[in-house]
């Protein structure tokens, strides 16, 4: 899920890069999981969002997106799941010359969770973005296969920060020989009152080889969680992202200030 460059996209490197863990990898996670523990667990959610935002950028044109997730998880702190969503930024970059088609991202991602402290719990792993579709001959395809490390502090029974970096092993979502590009996140969460939680977001998107394109992002948000699972979020995003850089073929700013409804059901 992350920074989409249209621009970039559109040039054409001689060998298309993509490595790292495949579907079919973390699907062999799952079964592993399920079989290795008799504790093993599993949750899955459904959402729909007006706008799938990832690290400040739509994904879907600023339009609504339907998105689900599953994830299995061992008692001793091993995970593994799947996740997708609906897409349009790759099937916006189509001409007649060189048609693209691609409506759906496919991520996989794996990795062990564990606690340094009480109060401090850390996530590490690897996750792989897939974009399936048809492509023209020669074009630099969008998978992006990333390691993270990620901190969570809890710092009272109402609030609990983050902090999370992401470094691509690939090219980074279809930028020419940018491996080595990555994300840094930063994260806080506060428990307003019961059903109730506000949540801030800073980050830092390092594009390797394409200075021009790095950017931050903030996020703020609130989420209103009913019984059974459901929730509702309302969340404002902007960025510092050069608006000529991040305009798709259609004219739409997809990296501006927008306001974003997500209605999510987890089970």
């Amino acid at each position: 899920m992350s920074s989409r460059v249209p621009a970039i996209l559109r040039r054409i490197s001689a060998t298309a890069r993509t490595r790292g863990l495949r579907p079919c990898t973390a699907l062999a996670l799952f079964a592993l999981l399920g079989t290795g523990s008799a504790h093993a667990g599993s949750s899955g959610s459904l959402s729909l969002t007006s706008d799938y935002i990832f690290r400040g950028v739509s994904q879907s044109n600023q339009r609504p997106a339907l998105q689900g997730g599953v994830e299995l998880s061992a008692a001793g702190g091993a995970h593994a799941g799947a996740w997708g969503s609906s897409i349009s930024w790759l099937s916006d970059l189509s001409t007649t010359a060189a048609p693209v088609s691609s409506s759906i991202e496919l991520d996989a991602y794996a990795g062990y969770r564990g606690k340094l402290a009480d109060a401090v719990a850390f996530d590490v792993g690897a996750q792989y973005y897939a974009y399936p579709g048809d492509f023209p001959s020669g074009f630099n395809r969008a998978d992006t296969f990333e390691l993270y490390a990620g901190l969570t502090v809890t710092a009272s029974d109402r609030l609990s920060l983050g902090a999370k970096y992401s470094l691509a092993t690939t090219d980074l979502f279809g930028y020419v020989d940018s491996g080595g590009s990555g994300y840094l996140d930063l994260s806080a969460t506060y428990a307003i009152a019961p059903g109730w939680a506000l949540a801030a977001h800073a980050g830092r998107q390092w594009i390797e080889g394409n200075d021009a394109f790095a950017y931050s992002d903030w996020k703020l948000g609130v989420t209103r969680s009913f019984d059974h699972g459901a929730s509702l979020g309302l969340a404002w995003t902007s960025t510092d992202a050069d608006d000529a850089l991040y305009t798709n073929p259609h004219g739409r700013r997809l990296a501006r200030s927008t306001v974003a409804l997500t209605l999510a059901q987890t089970f």
